[in-house]
C-alpha cells in the first residue's frame, strides 16, 4: 500500500530543505565549537611560554569565523529571524503577508548580489592560498555564493507560503 500525500504532509522539496536546514544548524554548531580551539591556542600562547606562538591559528580562526557568520545568516533567513524588523502596527494576515513578500524580495535581491559577486569573488581566489597556513582561499570565498543560493531557496519557499496567504489559499 502506498502512502498518499495529504495536504498536511510536507512535499519532498520541503523535506529536503528542512534536512538542509538541519545540516546547516549542525555545521553552525561545529564551526562555533571548532573556533574555540585556535582562539584558545592564540590566547594561551600570547600570555604564557607553555605553547609556542602558532601563526596558523589566526588564519584558521578567521576562516571559521567567516563561515560561522555566513551559516548563521543562512539559518537566520530560514527561521525568518534575519533581515526582519517588526515596525508595522497590527495588520490583517493578508496585509502582513504582503509586507513579508516585500521583505523577502529584498532578501532575494541581496541574495542575487551575493551569488553573482560571490562567484566572481571565488573565481578570483581559485588558485590562491593564504599567506601563513597556505590554505586554499576559495574555501573561504565560496561562502558568499553558497549563502546567496541558500537565501534564494529559503526566501523563495517563504514567498510561496506568503503568496498562498495573500491569495487566500493557505490552510
Amino acid at each position: 500500500m502506498t502512502d498518499i500525500p495529504t495536504p498536511s504532509s510536507p512535499s519532498l522539496w520541503r523535506r529536503v530543505t528542512a534536512l538542509y536546514a538541519r545540516l546547516l544548524e549542525f555545521l553552525l554548531a561545529a564551526c562555533l565549537a571548532s573556533l574555540i580551539f585556535p582562539v584558545t591556542l592564540q590566547i594561551v600562547s600570547r600570555y604564557t611560554a607553555l605553547i609556542p606562538s602558532y601563526i596558523w591559528t589566526e588564519e584558521m580562526a578567521r576562516f571559521l569565523f567567516v563561515w560561522t557568520i555566513m551559516i548563521g545568516a543562512m539559518v537566520g533567513v530560514r527561521e525568518a529571524l534575519h533581515f526582519e524588523v517588526d515596525v508595522w502596527p497590527d495588520l490583517s494576515r493578508r496585509a502582513e503577508a504582503a509586507v513579508r513578500i516585500a521583505a523577502r524580495l529584498g532578501i532575494l535581491a541581496l541574495a542575487l548580489v551575493f551569488v553573482i559577486a560571490g562567484i566572481e569573488f571565488t573565481r578570483f581566489a581559485w588558485y590562491r592560498t593564504s599567506e601563513l597556513a597556505e590554505l586554499p582561499l576559495w574555501l573561504i570565498h565560496v561562502a558568499w555564493p553558497v549563502a546567496g543560493f541558500t537565501w534564494i531557496i529559503f526566501a523563495g519557499e517563504q514567498i510561496i507560503d506568503e503568496a498562498k496567504v495573500l491569495l487566500g489559499r493557505a490552510p
